[in-house]
């Protein structure tokens, strides 16, 4: 089972990768398997829930690295997906019961990590998460912001590593997701770090994946 759910993973991310819009009926339905195949492990990890008046969702995710040096996703034509390489976890916690939150539309603090099993470049982000419902479906619009430690090199990066400048980058990340079942989402994200020439050198890091996520 877990190997053919890597290779569906795989395959899902080749091929949203190619052409966005085609993201549609075959990751779907890989993914509601997934959401089927695992009550029993959910259930044992949230009941009891300690975290769940704090922790709203935990996601794994599964990477190409290095697909764009920019920060915005809309030169899908000229990603390069040959780098499948990288793990990501994350947490995200529940909007606090601030105005101050309510007030910047009650974004969901998080914070997590990017891991390249390769030997690149590797993240850890902090920032805020706004998720926005398509209509009255499962689908949703989201957009995070905030700063990333990189453990890259500063200036004068080799062939295949990144010269990020600062140690402390800005980060964002774009996603459109689905509400797989009640406890489970499926979200593919363009994540995104660089310091807007701030810094001595600047080379945009983009990577592109699939996150799967657990909700408490």
């Amino acid at each position: 089972m877990t190997f053919t759910l890597r290779n569906g993973l795989y395959d899902a991310i080749i091929r949203v990768g190619i052409g966005m819009a085609k993201l549609g009926k075959s990751i779907v339905a890989a993914l509601a398997l997934l959401g089927m195949s695992l009550p029993a492990v959910a259930q044992s990890v949230y009941a009891p829930a300690p975290m769940a008046d704090i922790v709203d969702e935990l996601r794994f995710g599964i990477n190409a690295h290095d697909v764009h040096h920019a920060a915005l996703p809309f030169l899908v034509n000229e990603w390069r997906l040959d780098k499948i390489e990288d793990v990501s976890f994350d947490v995200l916690f529940r909007t606090p019961d601030l105005e101050a939150f309510r007030w910047i539309g009650s974004p969901r603090p998080e914070f997590g990590t990017t891991i390249n099993l390769a030997g690149r470049d590797s993240l850890a982000h902090l920032g805020l998460t706004w998720q926005l419902p398509i209509f009255e479906t499962p689908v949703y619009l989201e957009g995070s912001f905030g700063a990333a430690i990189n453990n890259g090199y500063l200036t004068n990066a080799p062939e295949g590593r990144k010269g990020f400048g600062c140690r402390v980058n800005f980060y964002e990340r774009f996603g459109v997701g689905m509400h797989v079942t009640d406890s489970v989402t499926a979200t593919l994200t363009y994540e995104h770090t660089s310091n807007n020439e701030y810094c001595d050198a600047n080379d945009g890091l983009s990577n592109f994946g699939l996150r799967v996520g657990w909700k408490f």
